[in-house]
């Protein structure tokens, strides 16, 4: 009995603190399958997705900042759809250089 109570005792301090990226997977489509329209209008409905461009592994895409951690920023990026060669899907979460602090 006590190890139950004290594995809800820690379940309910540490599960807080949880990074939002592990609450809620993802959806994933291929970049080229997509027109630009199709493509922004899934990262605004989903939040976030993953996209996988032509070359290289699938990148993370974001609405808005509030889907990035508190010590990330948004920065806008652009992936080649089936329509559109620079089609500004979204965000991606990045961690800011020392030269990027608004101080």
């Amino acid at each position: 009995m006590r190890r139950l109570v004290s594995a809800c005792l820690i379940t309910c301090f540490v599960a807080p603190g949880a990074p939002a990226e592990a609450q809620g997977r993802p959806s994933a489509s291929t970049s080229r399958l997509l027109t630009c329209a199709d493509a922004i209008a899934l990262v605004k409905q989903e939040g976030a997705v993953l996209l996988a461009p032509p070359k290289g592994p699938p990148e993370r895409f974001v609405r808005d900042r509030s889907f990035c951690t508190f010590s990330e920023i948004a920065e806008l990026r652009f992936v080649p759809t089936r329509d559109n060669p620079q089609c500004p899907v979204g965000y991606r979460c990045r961690e800011p250089g020392f030269e990027e602090w608004d101080w």
